[in-house]
């Protein structure tokens, strides 16, 4: 069993007719290994959603972390998750090789004046589809599978079992959407 965990400042109606998430949850209906786990109308911060997830006794084997905002346009979704877990303890669609002091994000490397400075590309992995529509223009940022040490938050999946046995989990520091 799978669980995407996921807050929402919309209500369970609009999230269903508005947000990606909701429209990609519908699509992925047929799929009885996905679960569901949604904070509706939620001010909480997300590590607050996410820790309350990994400690519930309920909680399913895997644990997807994702923001409302994110389309799953892979209709075979529930399978890559548990690949790819077959071979890393925590994925994401895309990271970073290597993490250096002080770095502000997984694919960049510091931040000078108003500008924030892209990693190099042989130290990044994965693609990221943008856009206000499923199926949209796809970022690539390098070769996968591959081990990383940063991953962008974007979507974030790990056994259960393995977050717990090793204390892991969502800084308390980070905002909403940090």
């Amino acid at each position: 069993m799978i669980d995407i965990i996921s807050a929402t400042r919309l209500s369970h109606n609009d999230f269903l007719a508005q947000a990606p998430l909701g429209a990609s949850l519908k699509r992925l209906a047929f799929d009885k290994r996905i679960r569901a786990q949604m904070a509706f109308e939620n001010r909480a911060r997300l590590r607050v959603i996410y820790n309350t997830a990994i400690d519930a006794p309920q909680a399913a084997e895997i644990l997807v972390f994702i923001h409302d905002d994110v389309w799953i346009d892979d209709y075979f979704f529930a399978d890559r998750i548990i690949a790819a877990l077959e071979n890393f303890d925590v994925i994401g669609p895309a990271g970073n090789r290597r993490r250096l002091p002080r770095q502000p994000s997984w694919a960049f490397t510091k931040v000078m004046g108003n500008q924030v400075l892209r990693d190099s590309a042989e130290n990044l992995a994965g693609a990221v589809a943008h856009g206000r529509a499923p199926f949209g223009p796809v970022t690539f940022y390098g070769q996968t599978p591959a081990a990383c040490e940063l991953l962008d938050g974007v979507l974030l999946a790990a056994r259960r079992d393995c977050l717990r046995t090793h204390s892991v989990r969502f800084d308390p520091r980070f905002d909403f959407h940090y």
